[in-house]
């Protein structure tokens, strides 16, 4: 059985399940891996929307084979989700990251209306 994968920017999905920190390949289970480099600071209703978002689209898929395209779709779709959420304030930019890429859109900044 091959690992089959789907990387982007945020979005990590593997066709394997974690046993003992290793990745065991699967033909039945996906596993996602969300913002790897730790760029988002991300809250616990964030990241359960994105897990909802997640089983909705594996959903729609259920039935076909976990093909390569299959899961780049998934997550794609799941990137454009992190965008939107970080679009809609639900997540920021980690500005304390070891890796500052603002691949989603430049992070907003509260500007004192004062000019302070």
């Amino acid at each position: 059985m091959t690992l089959v994968k789907s990387t982007t920017r945020h979005i990590h999905i593997f066709t394997a399940e974690v046993q003992d920190n290793e990745l065991v390949p699967s033909d039945t289970v996906m596993t996602l891996d969300v913002d790897p480099d730790n760029e988002l600071n991300w809250n616990d209703d964030a990241l359960q929307k994105l897990y909802r978002r997640f089983d909705d689209l594996v959903e729609l898929y259920n039935g076909q084979d976990l093909t390569e395209y299959n899961l780049r779709k998934i997550g794609s779709d799941l990137e454009h989700f992190v965008r939107s959420l970080l679009s809609q304030g639900e997540i920021s930019y980690n500005l304390n990251s070891r890796v500052l890429n603002y691949s989603l859109g430049m992070p907003r900044l509260n500007v004192d209306d004062k000019g302070q």
